[in-house]
């Protein structure tokens, strides 16, 4: 049975996952993801804090739904949605962590002397540990309230408002700091080691 998307989009959430698990049509998940994808790129937005890596969380996101609905028994969609966005989040900037901890136990286990140039060069663990040094040393560089804004902002995922708070800046100087420290920060992550 082919369905109309004119049709799919008088459904309710309920209706469409009871649709899709009779009927197995991706139409009905589209739909659903459709009405919520600003939902999800929004819990991605703020769990990884940089919108092409949201984007493709996103879409692994819609990806994992093709299956997880017949999986399991969704009675309140947004809300399951939510969990399931939250938690791909989660577990992505976990494997990362991982990942962070691999390359430094790397490093440590790994005299930079027994590492010929060109191994350097092509390793991307390696690449991506001088990135995150620089990045260490670049925040250094940074004037006290950049530093202390771009610090709480970013790391700790503080608001503008708790960043006020804690910090006693005005919100228009706190969005400058932050504004001002991140374009500080770009240029001297582009600058030649």
């Amino acid at each position: 049975m082919v369905l109309l998307s004119s049709h799919i989009r008088n459904l309710s959430d309920a209706e469409l996952v009871a649709k899709y698990k009779e009927s197995g049509e991706n139409i009905c998940v589209g739909e659903l993801f459709s009405r919520y994808m600003h939902l999800v790129f929004g819990v991605c937005m703020k769990y990884m804090k940089d919108e092409d890596l949201a984007k493709d969380l996103q879409s692994h996101i819609f990806e994992r739904l093709l299956s997880d609905l017949l999986k399991h028994e969704v009675e309140n969609f947004k809300g399951w949605l939510f969990s399931v966005a939250k938690n791909h989040c989660l577990m992505h900037l976990r494997s990362s962590q991982s990942l962070l901890k691999n390359q430094k136990a790397f490093k440590n286990d790994h005299k930079p002397d027994m590492e010929s140039m060109h191994d350097l060069h092509h390793n991307p663990v390696l690449e991506k540990e001088r990135e995150l040094t620089k990045l260490e040393t670049g925040i250094q560089q940074l004037n006290e309230e950049q530093k202390v804004c771009v610090d709480l902002f970013y790391l700790k995922e503080k608001s503008y408002k708790e960043i006020v708070d804690m910090t006693g800046y005005s919100l228009k100087d706190v969005k400058s700091y932050i504004q001002n420290g991140k374009r500080n920060l770009k240029i001297y992550m582009e600058k030649p080691a």
